[in-house]
Parts: structure tokens; sequence; C-alpha cells
């Protein structure tokens, strides 16, 4: 599969194998900047808004289509239906009081820390639990991508600047 990636990334442009890798649920951006940077040698700020338009795009249908899918198979899917219910009831409970403390802050910073298991999918998803509208979760997930963007470019600039020593 590794390989498969490699070989599949080596036959395309640069930008958009940064763009692409910044709209896979793991690496996002986190990985496309190091990469764009260091990897392909792309201009800082090509790498910064090539990774930042990758990362909002899967965001962008992960807010839309998710409570339809969601409502659809628990309709449909008893299974599904406990799931859902259990995830919300949980997730409520053990979380709710920090977003209602911090809000739109909370989201924000959640997305915007370059940590595993952060970023624009996991806020998305964080969003659709939480029951934010998709009018207010994009800007607020947009504007933790961008941050999150200039801390990785910045780290990915301070590596490459001390591999170069």
């Amino acid at each position: 599969m590794t390989n498969y990636l490699v070989d599949f990334f080596a036959q395309i442009s640069p930008e958009l194998a940064t763009l692409l890798i910044a709209m896979l649920p793991i690496a996002e951006l986190r990985g496309a900047i190091p990469m764009a940077v260091g990897v392909y040698h792309l201009s800082p700020l090509a790498a910064y808004f090539l990774a930042v338009i990758g990362n909002i795009i899967p965001v962008i249908f992960i807010l839309w289509l998710i409570d339809p899918i969601s409502g659809f198979l628990m309709k449909k899917v008893k299974l599904c239906r406990r799931f859902f219910s259990w995830l919300f009831e949980r997730t409520r409970a053990n979380h709710s009081h920090k977003f209602e403390k911090w809000g739109a802050l909370a989201l924000i910073t959640f997305v915007a820390i370059p940590l595993p298991m952060t970023g624009g999918w996991t806020g998305a998803l964080a969003a659709f639990v939480f029951g934010i509208p998709f009018k207010k979760a994009l800007p607020l997930i947009s504007l933790g991508i961008m941050i999150a963007g200039v801390i990785v470019l910045g780290m990915s600039l301070g590596i490459a600047e001390a591999l170069t020593w």
C-alpha cells in the first residue's frame, strides 16, 4: 500500500500532490506542508495555500453530507441508531461543558492544534456531534485550519533550516 501511494504521488505534479495529501484524513495539512516544502521544494506560500485549500475541501463535504447520511442510517439500521445515540450522549456528556464555556474558540483551537486526532476532519465531526450548523462550522474550522497551517509551516521551515546547518 505504501509503495502504491509513493508511486502515485511521484506521477503527479507537486502542487496536485500537496493538495491531495492535505485532503487525506490522517495526513491533512500536517503532512502536506512538510512534504511540499521539504520534498517537493515548493515555496512556503504555495505550500501553505495548497495545503489549506486541500484541507478545507473534504471538510465542506463532511459538514454537508454527514447529517443526511447519519439520519438515513439511523432510520434504516438499528445498530447505527444505537451507535449514534451512544456517541452523541457520551460525547455531549463528556465535552459539552468545554464547548459551552469556550464556544467557537473551542472548535477553532481544536482544529488549530497540530496534534494527532485533531484537524479539519475531526473538527467537522465534532461540529456535527455538537450540532453546530454548517454556516457557522465551516468558517470556524477553516480559521482553525489556517492557524494550523501557519504553525506547521513555521515548524517545517525551522526543521528544514536546521537540517541545512
